[in-house]
């Protein structure tokens, strides 16, 4: 029996977001950005979009692209 280290990484990786408040969806991608370090990503991109309901209520959306952080001493996908 052997263990086999499997040292595949994410390279790219794109998430989701909304909220019902701009400063709310600041704090939910802020949030995430944190946890996506662990994994060696970084921000590439960022799209936002707000729409406003027919009552008047306002909803923000938002896709983050997280990219491999590069310079980290491993190899590429290459």
């Amino acid at each position: 029996m052997s263990l086999q280290l499997n040292l595949d990484f994410y390279e790219d990786k794109i998430e989701f977001y909304e909220a019902e408040s701009i400063k709310a969806l600041e704090e939910k991608i802020q949030a995430q950005i944190e946890n996506n370090k662990a994994l060696m990503l970084t921000v590439h991109s960022v799209s936002h979009q707000m729409y406003v309901s027919e009552e008047g209520r306002r909803f923000y959306s938002a896709v983050v692209h997280f990219k491999l952080k590069q310079n980290v001493g491993f190899p590429s996908g290459s």
